[in-house]
């Protein structure tokens, strides 16, 4: 096992005031009517716009979370943005979402951490060696996300799946008596799937200024969700007994699983491949769509505010990400 003396002091969450619903999006994709309710089960998700950019909802979500824990910005000593989408390519996000609190002559460090849809779990992963190392007294971590924004139309099956929002959440050291802490993390990497979902344009390799207006699909978002399926259904399993036999757990200590909210046809393979009970499973994705990075985080939230976890509970979160990637942290909330 890998213990950190680590506890969540609070979180919160934005969503944009935009709502976007199936039956809109079938209008919007020229589909059947109820063709994008059955191929994504997402119903609502929220669409950024106007004054909305990612920095804006990063920062309500962390000024929520700061009210969450009674606390204020000055209390923070680091902000890291964990997030699959960057506001723009320099500077990172954070220092916007710093100035954006109103916080751009605090000096407190600001840093991107990106390992797409799992950037979260690897951002909180990371970061909790430093705070219960000392390094930190305490992080304010802000997943971010405006996925709208990348969207091919004409790939409908994953455009009408995402959304937009932010979340936050400040983690600190345990105090001694306190039952608060990180038992267990893992992530791999198989990067035989990197090409099965991504954003091929806007780095160096396919440069901005080679974009041409009638040509835009590489700069895009592209996703073979088939493919995704078919390699995370063979890893995960295999993934998921690993972390067991390494924490010394079995699923039935889980009080919940909070998963990346990818799709309907996600949630059920990680459902099925791992034998878990409609009770002790998070499913926001009604209501929320896949927002990438922000999805976890939103979970976590989600399930401190309805009561679902309580203090001392064991909680798994899990996810897949572009890459392809498979992630797991097993916490004492």
């Amino acid at each position: 096992m890998q213990l950190r003396r680590v506890r969540i002091a609070g979180t919160g969450k934005y969503l944009p005031e935009q709502k976007v619903t199936d039956e809109e999006l079938d209008i919007r994709l020229n589909v059947p009517a109820g063709w994008v309710s059955k191929a994504t089960g997402v119903g609502v998700r929220h669409y950024a716009s106007g004054q909305e950019t990612s920095s804006f909802m990063g920062a309500r979500a962390a000024e929520a979370a700061l009210a969450d824990a009674g606390l204020r910005f000055a209390d923070i000593d680091c902000l890291v943005c964990t997030s699959g989408t960057k506001e723009q390519p320099l500077p990172s996000t954070a220092v916007f979402i710093q100035q954006a609190m109103g916080e751009q002559e605090s000096g407190i460090p600001a840093f991107d951490m990106d390992a797409t849809c799992l950037s979260f779990l690897n951002g909180l992963d990371v970061i909790s060696y430093m705070v219960d190392a000392g390094r930190y007294r305490r992080v304010l971590l802000v997943a971010t996300e405006i996925a709208s924004a990348g969207l091919n139309w004409s790939d409908k099956e994953s455009a009408a799946l995402f959304g937009d929002g932010a979340a936050a959440v400040i983690i600190e050291r345990s105090e001694e008596g306190q039952s608060s802490r990180i038992v267990h993390a893992s992530l791999k990497t198989y990067s035989r799937g990197a090409r099965f979902s991504e954003i091929a344009g806007g780095g160096t390799r396919l440069h901005a200024s080679n974009y041409v207006a009638d040509q835009p699909e590489p700069y895009l978002f592209h996703m073979d969700g088939q493919a995704i399926f078919r390699m995370a259904s063979r890893l995960l399993p295999g993934f998921m007994d690993d972390m067991l036999k390494a924490s010394g757990n079995r699923m039935e200590d889980f009080k919940l699983v909070i998963p990346h909210q990818g799709s309907a046809m996600a949630m059920r393979l990680i459902r099925k491949k791992l034998n878990i009970s409609e009770d002790r499973f998070m499913d926001i994705t009604r209501n929320h769509g896949n927002t990438i990075a922000a999805s976890i985080p939103m979970g976590l939230h989600e399930a401190i505010k309805q009561q679902r976890i309580r203090r001392g509970d064991r909680v798994l979160l899990i996810g897949t990400a572009a890459g392809l990637s498979l992630g797991g942290l097993i916490f004492d909330y």
